[in-house]
């Protein structure tokens, strides 16, 4: 008897220990089946480019029918008017400067010299690792551009962030899709061509298509991935970031020009086209459509003469509204009361790092770790229009002092409530600016100001003092270091629904 005993005591204890293995799967908002997350990430795109925010010269039918059942939001931004950077923000909730990755990763060489990290370290608070660790299937297909581009060749492959699979461009460590061209020339010859060859020195396997088609190259793997990710019981994560809008733009032959904005508008049109399969997959799954959130936006402001910012000043790489403010849809019908789908947000301030302690609420996924983002999960379903509590910092990239004619670029940017402000490192030549009344920044109104300008030059100049420099910053090669700690105490945050 005291065997048999024996035997069903080890017995229990053998399922105890294999039930504390299994995964443990998040749940969604309203206690159903756990929650989908999809993040479309599009690359250069300016924040009128949708037709739903106001585009009058380009149509984004599949992006314009999410927007219909979901939200629109009109003073969302990004964490750096540039790539990489932008890049780090969304998948860590961290500000980019405290993985010293402030501007588009290159060379080997040109990283040094700009005071930069070859890659992003795979320690990093991802979003995608916590989500894996809760039970998720995680997929990344897309541009990556936290390591492993140009001579960069021995950055970790992606799968070592928390993703299961990958599928990248010329700028990631992993399976990858290359372009290859077609133009006309003034004759109306077809001329083929490739373009970023040197990229297979990354590694295998390569696959080239057409640049025109390529975020349909894109959606195949992550469709597939949802089939494979529901057939194993499931939930999934997936960060679709197509090479789309970024330049050189290559639209399908037959819609070739010579003039750069109508290729541009082009390719956005068609990216649309190629989306629609992933949509379409999630909208008209009955399941899907009622547990999964659809989120997307663009990394930065558009090119010159090539995007549209629309009422905003200044293109991608500046601290200005057109480089770091960023049209948002989310799309989650079966997330969100019916009296807010298809509504507009013009009040709620908040930015990309908020999206990674926001997502973790909604999965009820833990996370050992502290963020810069705050909770709007709430927002992102319409249930409130609050913004975030803390200011938003800015920082430019090192080497974008000038661009896109603009000299002298401020180097440091802050939001508060209605308010911006610009700054030199020093907190010289200050801008401040009324958003509620000026949202071109047209009208610098420090000297009015001034007590308040005081007090946020010294916010922004000690977040930044907070934060590793770079060579853009006079402190870079002075032997001074920080680690963040002052950021990071404000920045912390509980995983609360609010």
């Amino acid at each position: 008897m005291k065997e048999a005993t024996r035997r069903m005591g080890l017995w229990a204890v053998a399922i105890t220990l294999c039930v504390a293995c299994l995964p443990v799967f998040a749940g969604s908002p309203g206690g159903a089946d756990p929650l989908n997350i999809v993040l479309v990430f599009i690359d250069d795109m300016g924040w009128e480019d949708f037709s739903c925010f106001g585009n009058k010269d380009a149509r984004t039918p599949n992006i314009d029918a999410l927007a219909a059942e979901g939200l629109r939001f009109h003073q969302f931004y990004v964490n750096s008017p540039i790539c990489s950077p932008s890049r780090v923000a969304i998948s860590t909730g961290q500000y980019p400067q405290r993985h010293r990755i402030t501007s588009y990763l290159a060379h080997r060489k040109a990283n040094e010299n700009r005071g930069m990290a070859q890659w992003l370290n795979p320690q990093a608070p991802m979003l995608a690792r916590f989500l894996k660790d809760a039970g998720y299937a995680t997929g990344h297909f897309g541009k990556w551009h936290m390591g492993g581009q140009r001579d960069v060749t021995d950055a970790p492959p992606i799968t070592a962030y928390g993703f299961d699979e990958s599928l990248t461009n010329f700028e990631g460590m992993g399976a990858k899709l290359l372009p290859l061209t077609e133009k006309k020339d003034k004759q109306g010859k077809v001329i083929k061509g490739k373009i970023w060859h040197q990229a297979e020195i990354l590694g295998e396997p390569v696959t080239w298509m057409l640049r025109s088609e390529i975020t349909g190259g894109f959606v195949k793997p992550a469709v597939e991935f949802i089939d494979k990710a529901q057939e194993a019981g499931k939930p999934f994560y997936i960060n679709l970031w197509p090479d789309d809008v970024h330049g050189p733009w290559f639209p399908s032959v037959e819609r070739w020009s010579e003039n750069p904005r109508e290729r541009y508008l082009a390719v956005l049109e068609e990216m649309d086209v190629q989306f629609k399969a992933l949509f379409d997959r999630i909208r008209n799954d009955a399941k899907l459509r009622e547990n999964t959130l659809i989120l997307i936006c663009s990394d930065n402001g558009p090119a010159q003469g090539i995007g549209s910012a629309g009422p905003f000043k200044g293109y991608k790489t500046h601290l200005f509204e057109g480089g770091v403010r960023s049209s948002l849809v989310a799309w989650g019908p079966g997330l969100m009361d019916k009296k807010v789908r298809g509504t507009i947000n013009k009040s709620s301030v908040f930015s990309a790092i908020d999206l990674v302690p926001s997502l973790l609420d909604l999965t009820s996924a833990p996370a050992p770790a502290t963020f810069d983002g705050e909770n709007v999960s709430s927002v992102l379903l319409g249930e409130s229009r609050k913004s975030r509590k803390a200011p938003i910092f800015f920082r430019r990239p090192p080497d974008r002092k000038k661009f896109y004619g603009f000299d002298n670029l401020p180097d440091l940017a802050m939001r508060k409530g209605k308010w911006k402000l610009l700054c030199d490192y020093g907190g010289t030549r200050p801008q401040l600016y009324d958003l509620e009344k000026d949202v071109g920044e047209e009208t610098n109104i420090a000297s009015k100001h001034p007590e308040l300008v005081d007090r946020m030059t010294k916010a922004i100049l000690a977040w930044n003092a907070s934060m590793p420099a770079d060579a853009g910053d006079p402190r870079h090669g002075s032997g001074v270091r920080s680690h963040g700690r002052l950021a990071l105490a404000r920045g912390k945050v509980t995983l609360e629904r609010g």
